[in-house]
């Protein structure tokens, strides 16, 4: 067995002990589901199901919304929703994967696919798809990317929506300070500058330093250096000295034009400190819309894809695509379809996106009057199909890309920012693991 699926299976392990019975008994309704290796069953189409949020807490309204219209629909059918928060639902899933308990249908976004598809734990859905009444109506490029995740070997997952990185800016401090929108590089790092006064407790600009901190770093280190392939061969370009650069330059806002609790910030402190404080930037994505919203108001704020180069063109990072997987150990799989194909019918999708500012995988809901409303949404739309933007695709296809770019890589960004470790080692040991990563799945695949 090769060292990745090892390497992700000993994670699962060393949690399995001491939650899987939790999980067992929380997640799994009468029909609910067992380990990965159990074949499952198409079952009656009619009872109960468990459905895992693959981000609850912050979307959980929304989902039970669609609950809801689904179970008017199908009152033959329950559906026991499980909200499961995004930090720790790729370890959940692996715990479920080697002890039992999984769901019948689960959340499972492209960055984490390979991994959870590697272990056998997803039923391939492309036969379902073509003979479904979604057949058509989703965005191909979304099933393309889900696709080519999950190793471009079978569709795992049906797409839900696509994030897209975020600069999050507020119109009256700009305002006030005389200075344009932060629509590039230059003009980013100037307003940082500009908008900082510590002794005031304000700042330009706020840096996640905490956990997710290299999604944002890797968007600000191509954008900045303008490289636009993840790969050069099958050696990466991530520690290459033009990103070794940008990286330096962006570290180097930490605690000079950034509050220096920057380097514990998760989503949930940094957008909470931009939202109720007098700070000028910060880089996210769609999904922080709903709360900018709420704290500040339509009037204070603006979206706007990330920064170009000076020329306009703009490089960023692919994000990940969201989306529903169907178990493999599932005893009602014929249930948990019809539940996919309502949630990503043109109707439930818009409804989930628009709740969630993200573009809609339905074609039908990408087009409705919401997403013209949106600024934020509608830039991103425009900004990802423009010609002027060169997008970096990230090799989610790699089963251990999630532990790689998360797990065993953000206490040494924290380091960084805190000058314990250089930018070039940073960037040359988590290039060192892809590279390996990547040596492993050409040798597995061909």
């Amino acid at each position: 067995m090769k060292i990745s699926i090892r390497r992700s299976r000993r994670a699962a392990l060393a949690v399995a002990l001491g939650s899987v019975l939790a999980l067992t008994a929380t997640a799994c309704g009468d029909d609910g589901s067992g380990a990965a290796g159990d074949k499952g069953a198409e079952g009656s189409g009619k009872g109960e199901i468990t459905f895992w949020d693959n981000n609850g807490g912050v979307r959980t309204d929304v989902w039970k919304e669609i609950i809801k219209d689904f179970e008017t629909k199908y009152p033959d059918i329950k559906v026991n929703y499980v909200g499961v928060p995004a930090a720790s639902v790729q370890s959940k899933y692996d715990t479920a994967i080697q002890g039992g308990g999984l769901p019948d249908v689960g959340g499972v976004g492209t960055a984490m696919l390979a991994e959870v598809a590697a272990q056998g734990a997803l039923e391939p859905l492309d036969k379902r798809l073509k003979s479904s009444s979604l057949k058509g109506e989703l965005n191909q490029g979304m099933l393309d990317g889900v696709r080519a995740a999950g190793a471009g070997d079978a569709l795992y997952s049906i797409p839900t929506s696509a994030n897209n990185g975020t600069l999050w800016y507020r119109t009256d401090l700009f305002k006030a300070a005389g200075l344009g929108a932060p629509t590039s590089w230059t003009k980013f790092y100037e307003a940082a500058d500009k908008l900082t006064d510590k002794g005031a407790n304000k700042f330009g600009y706020t840096i996640r330093g905490g956990e997710g901190s290299i999604a944002q770093a890797l968007d600000a280190i191509y954008g900045q250096s303008g490289i636009t392939s993840f790969w050069n061969g099958d050696k990466t370009t991530l520690n290459d000295p033009k990103n070794v650069a940008a990286l330096e330059k962006y570290v180097g806002l930490f605690k000079k034009d950034t509050p220096s609790a920057d380097v514990n910030n998760d989503f949930t402190k940094m957008v909470a400190q931009w939202d109720n404080g007098t700070i000028g930037m910060m880089s996210h994505n769609l999904g922080s819309y709903p709360n900018h919203l709420d704290a500040l108001g339509a009037g204070k704020f603006r979206g706007i894809p990330n920064p170009t180069l000076d020329d306009g063109t703009r490089v960023q990072v692919s994000n990940p695509i969201d989306g529903l997987g169907l178990f493999k150990a599932s005893k009602n799989k014929s249930a948990a379809w019809k539940f996919i194909e309502f949630a990503a019918s043109h109707a439930e999708n818009s409804k989930w996106n628009e709740s969630a500012a993200q573009v809609p995988a339905n074609v039908a809901a990408a087009q409705d009057a919401w997403v013209r409303k949106s600024e934020a949404t509608k830039l991103a739309a425009e900004a990802l199909n423009g010609s002027s933007t060169k997008i970096v695709q990230l090799p989610y296809y790699l089963p251990d890309w999630n532990t790689v770019s998360k797990a065993d890589n953000e206490p040494n960004f924290q380091k960084v920012l805190l000058g314990k470790m250089s930018s070039k080692d940073f960037l040359d040991t988590m290039a060192d693991e892809l590279n390996k990563a990547q040596a492993e799945w050409v040798e597995r695949h061909g």
